[in-house]
Parts: C-alpha cells; sequence; structure tokens
C-alpha cells in the first residue's frame, strides 16, 4: 500500500509560478512510477506529467510542454511538479498518482494505483 500526499497548491495570478510537492509513503518509492493529473469542475480528470521510477523518462501533455517540469527525489519519496506561466485554464483539482513499473502507460489515469487527495490550484486572470 502506498499513501500520498500533495501540498503546494494554492491561489497565484496568471504568469506565476507554484510547485506542487507528492510526499509518498509505505513501499519503496524507486518501485513506481508517478504521475500526475488534474481535474477541473465539469471536466473528466485528464493527464498533466509523468516520471517514470528512476526519473530518466518524463511525459508531459501538450498543453503543459514548455511550462511545467515534473521531477523526484527518491531518497526523500518526493514528487515534484513545477508549474510555470500559469494561465487561468490551468486552474483544477491537481492529483498525484503511483503505479507500479510496468509496461502500462504512464499517461492514462486507470493505469494508476494509488492517488493522493488532491490539492487546489487557482490562478486568477
Amino acid at each position: 500500500q502506498v499513501q500520498l500526499v500533495e501540498s503546494g497548491g494554492g491561489l497565484v495570478q496568471a504568469g506565476g509560478s507554484l510547485r506542487l510537492s507528492c510526499a509518498a509513503s509505505g513501499r519503496t518509492f524507486s518501485t513506481y512510477d508517478m504521475g500526475w493529473f488534474r481535474q477541473a469542475p465539469g471536466e473528466e480528470r485528464e493527464f498533466v506529467a509523468a516520471i517514470a521510477r528512476y526519473g530518466i523518462n518524463t511525459y508531459y501533455a501538450d498543453s503543459v510542454k514548455g511550462r511545467f517540469s515534473v521531477s523526484r527525489d527518491n531518497a526523500q519519496s518526493t514528487a515534484y511538479l513545477q508549474m510555470n506561466s500559469l494561465k487561468p485554464e490551468d486552474t483544477a483539482v491537481y492529483y498525484c498518482a503511483a503505479k507500479i513499473t510496468s509496461l502500462a502507460t504512464m499517461t492514462v489515469s486507470g493505469n494508476y494505483h494509488w492517488w493522493g487527495q488532491g490539492t487546489q490550484v487557482t490562478v486568477s486572470s
């Protein structure tokens, strides 16, 4: 079992930055891949970014490429999502998720085994 706790959300003006953190516990952190997803009101949950277990491979949604950066610190059992040049359309609840490393794609939410509680990100115009 894996427990995930997100932090770092908040209210920011358009063009600003936020850094989300996802602290994990319960299993050896380097045995699973990490993903970030978001869900805006009335919308389906969508993929944002993902990072493989050793941090070598990363993936991004087209909407955040060049603005967001995903990273992880296996020694600290923590994943991060650095969000720059934020836009109002980035407003959503952001979730981190973990999946046991496998061939299953990291961009699909259904492939993840554990989820955090979410953290609200609001970008004002």
